[in-house]
């Protein structure tokens, strides 16, 4: 009998984690597992309590943007402080710091808070991060070893953009992928070793999407002045479309969709949907409705959402149709903020740190839920990965909220 029971508890457990894995989602990589800001999580909920979801952890990582990525029960992100850049690793469920590297780096803040920028990429066992300097490390994923680490830009030559390097690492096969030097940059994944680079010319702040054209992997890499797509085993250049902004600034990611790339930039400059084919890359629409200041938007059902804007003037989240340009509708209360997608809605957190759950659909705005969670300047992208969702702001407050159904 005692046998039986023990079974069965053993099947009840299986069946639960099964059923939770089949559910849940880790969030290795900046932009999610597709690199499309979107998870197929359906797990979660947005029937709150009315303070908001229960806070299960908080921590300070120290000033900066970057992002979270989750994995194997572990969340990973950066901050500087005391003259130093952090790599931080918390457990997912009880926000205990299973380990954290550091290493010497300046705030530089010039014209902002400053601090760290490329959100952490975990590939497996390793954990890759790129300073705004150019400093590349590869880390022991559960205990934070440094196992190869280099100065990119210096042994490259590349020139540091005016607000420092912030791509995080795409890993594709045994490359790591980042934005730095004109047109990107390759290296081995396992040593370090660069495979290829490109000229010298400032990189753009975006990081590396890869999409398939012709039957080949290609990169798509917005740099300081241009849009380039270079082959992914030699970084030769394929097609480019220029895509000029005041002080250079192109951060936001492309999204490819068939044979278009939706680009979207400040500083006055807008967004457009660019076709390629045979080589070639023309505009369908270019007009200056949606303008990403640093966040991406996400592409559902036809449609982009993202917000708009630039730091210190008017800005609000929108819906844009993808195949026309034509803006759908505006929502003035997010601010400068940033977003994710799942299960049909839109996870948004305003610049001033309130969390909204909204419908994603082109008819109109229609929060689901609202809840601050957060005071000071918040524009990083939050993350929800297995019932949880993840936020920071500038000086470096980090919240982990329940939202399990």
């Amino acid at each position: 009998m005692q046998r039986k029971k023990c079974i069965s508890w053993l099947v009840g457990a299986v069946t639960i984690a099964m059923t939770w894995l089949a559910n849940g989602e880790d969030w290795p990589r900046w932009r999610g597992p597709q690199l499309n800001g979107i998870s197929t999580e359906k797990d979660w909920t947005a029937q709150w309590p009315q303070g908001g979801p229960q806070k299960l952890w908080t921590a300070n990582v120290g000033v900066g943007f970057a992002s979270f990525t989750v994995a194997n029960g572990r969340v990973y992100t950066t901050g500087n402080a005391n003259g130093k850049d952090t790599v931080y690793c918390f457990d997912a469920q009880t926000g205990k710091v299973l380990w954290q590297h550091s290493y010497e780096h300046p705030l530089d803040d010039k014209y902002f808070e400053g601090g760290t920028a490329a959100t952490p990429t975990v590939d497996g066992s390793f954990v890759y991060q790129l300073s705004r300097r150019g400093h590349l490390f590869c880390l022991d994923a559960a205990t934070g070893k440094v196992l190869w680490g280099k100065n990119l830009a210096a042994e490259t030559g590349a020139r540091m953009p005016e607000w420092g390097f912030s791509s995080s690492p795409l890993v594709e096969g045994d490359l790591l992928i980042l934005n730095m030097g004109e047109h990107g940059t390759a290296v081995n994944k396992k040593t370090g070793e660069v495979i290829w680079k490109s000229g010298p010319g400032a990189a753009g702040y975006a990081s590396a999407v890869p999409f398939t054209e012709e039957g080949r992997t290609r990169l798509a890499i917005f740099g300081a002045k241009s849009l380039y797509a270079v082959e992914k085993d030699t970084g030769a250049m394929a097609w480019s479309f220029p895509w000029k902004t005041s002080y250079d600034v192109n951060a936001a990611d492309p999204i490819i969709s068939g044979n278009t790339v939706f680009l979207s930039s400040s500083y006055g400059t807008g967004a457009g949907l660019i076709e390629f084919k045979q080589g070639k890359a023309t505009a369908i629409w270019q007009n200056k409705s949606m303008r990403n200041h640093f966040n991406s938007c996400v592409l559902i059902d036809g449609y982009l959402y993202g917000c708009s804007g630039e730091a210190g003037s008017a800005s609000h989240l929108m819906c844009l149709e993808h195949k026309t340009g034509q803006v759908k509708w505006t929502e003035k209360s997010v601010g400068l903020g940033s977003l994710m997608a799942a299960d049909g809605k839109l996870i948004v957190m305003s610049d001033k740190g309130e969390l909204i759950i909204a419908k994603a659909q082109p008819t109109g705005f229609e929060a689901l839920a609202r809840a601050k969670v957060l005071s000071g300047k918040c524009w990083t992208t939050p993350v929800l990965a297995n019932g949880r969702i993840y936020c920071r702001n500038a000086a470096g407050n980090v919240v982990c909220l329940d939202v399990k159904k």
